[in-house]
């Protein structure tokens, strides 16, 4: 996987070099940097020689005298270089095995690799690590990391990764505690595996190390209609009541959004959340988009001079949050807007979250109604990073052309502030 350059900012010193989404860093100062990390301590240096490959199939190297540490302005299409780390475990609850077969080959990868959580704040299971990897972390200290934990019970652990060498996630723990690098876990809870009394041992355990433990998110297990057995059991109402009663008296501990909308409770106060530390994991993103609508809509008219419509189509649970703004939205004169739920009939009914929405599943859904859509807003996390692509490779040119409407990409779904703009650009 090669350093591809996936953007420029404007104005950089790569924009002045004229280099191009497409172009490959092959060396810097005649190092190949294998991921973001390495690229960005070679290029901290006031003198560097880089090393490029144009779109063309050309090379040159390029001379550069800058600031130290001043940033050339190159973003990428992957923050590794060479090959991601893949996970060997294999989780009883893996989204990634509860996938049907001939979706692109990407969708298959499971990776464990501990640079893209420190980059990108996706989670590891510390299972898969290395002497030569442990030692990069030791050396650069890197944090935070995400940690994967499901349970602390060693034998558990075992049985619900599937890997022998799992078990002691607490002395793994304890390791980054000893290099003081902080870090956020996630529990991913299966009913009737690891809930219950399993659940209490390890939110305890995992308090007992908040020295480095930043936060715990737990999160419901997901469950597809391509589950092959019967061991997963999706969350109802009743159980996200229990789960969100038990772990009120941890500190650390965080509910996921979906858990308050299976039990019906509302949101917990902005301060509860102390930083919002696991927004991409589904904890406290409601309360952000709230608090912020609730912060900026008083910059709306209480009319406009001419009609216009607009809808938002995205998860069933992403709908239920959202409602109460939509119904505060159509109180304005002359402005009309439709949320729609999107149903999951490629993944099955208990999939419910915007960012596993497919292409076909906005086209299931929408082709029945598209005559009462003129403009039709998204959001990104529906799709690929730095693509226009939905998981089952439909395009938004595809949905956009197969619907006959406009589709607009909000790019920040914690925030309102792209739809509060687009009301205000029509009045």
């Amino acid at each position: 996987m090669p350093a591809i350059v996936n953007s420029i900012k404007p104005y950089s010193i790569a924009a002045e070099l004229e280099i191009h989404a497409g172009d490959e860093i092959i060396s810097i100062d005649g190092e190949k940097p294998q991921d973001l990390l390495d690229y960005k301590f070679f290029t901290a240096s006031e003198k560097i020689d880089l090393h490029i490959k144009r779109t063309c199939g050309e090379e040159e190297i390029i001379e550069i005298e800058k600031d130290a540490d001043e940033d050339l302005g190159i973003t990428f299409e992957s923050a590794v270089f060479d090959k991601i780390i893949t996970c060997t475990n294999k989780c009883i609850f893996c989204f990634v095995d509860q996938q049907p077969s001939g979706l692109r080959d990407s969708l298959y990868l499971k990776d464990d690799d501990y640079r893209l959580s420190y980059l990108q704040g996706t989670y590891i299971t510390l299972a898969n690590l290395n002497q030569k990897m442990r030692k990069r972390i030791e050396t650069l200290r890197m944090g935070p990391l995400y940690v994967s934990v499901h349970t602390t019970n060693p034998e558990l652990r075992v049985k619900m990764l599937k890997n022998p060498k799992a078990g002691n996630i607490i002395k793994e723990l304890k390791w980054l505690n000893s290099l003081d690098i902080p870090v956020h876990t996630q529990i991913v809870v299966c009913p009737g595996i690891n809930d219950g009394e399993e659940l209490d041992r390890t939110l305890t355990d995992l308090t007992a190390l908040k020295s480095n433990i930043m936060s715990i998110a737990v999160v419901p297990v997901g469950v597809t209609r391509f589950r092959t057995d019967s061991e997963l059991i999706p969350f109802d109402c009743e159980k996200s009541k229990n789960l969100i009663n038990q772990i009120k008296k941890y500190n650390l501990a965080y509910p996921s959004d979906e858990f308050y909308v299976l039990a019906g409770y509302d949101f917990p106060d902005y301060e509860f959340y102390k930083g919002f530390a696991q927004l991409d994991d589904g904890v406290g993103t409601a309360r952000v988009l709230i608090n912020d609508y609730n912060c900026r809509k008083a910059e709306l008219p209480d009319a406009l001079h001419k009609p216009f419509s607009f809808s938002i189509a995205a998860g069933q649970i992403a709908c239920k949050i959202i409602q109460p703004v939509i119904d505060d939205l159509n109180r304005i004169k002359n402005l009309k807007v439709d949320l729609i739920p999107i149903k999951s009939n490629f993944w099955g009914k208990n999939v419910t979250v915007s960012g596993l929405v497919t292409g076909s599943d906005l086209i299931d859904n929408l082709m029945p109604v598209r005559d009462k859509i003129n403009n039709l807003l998204i959001p990104s996390v529906m799709l690929r990073k730095y693509t226009d692509r939905f998981l089952d490779d439909i395009s938004v040119s595809d949905l956009q052309s197969k619907l006959g409407v406009k589709i607009i990409i909000i790019e920040n779904y914690y925030s309102t502030q792209e739809i509060i703009d687009l009301i205000k650009d029509n009045l």
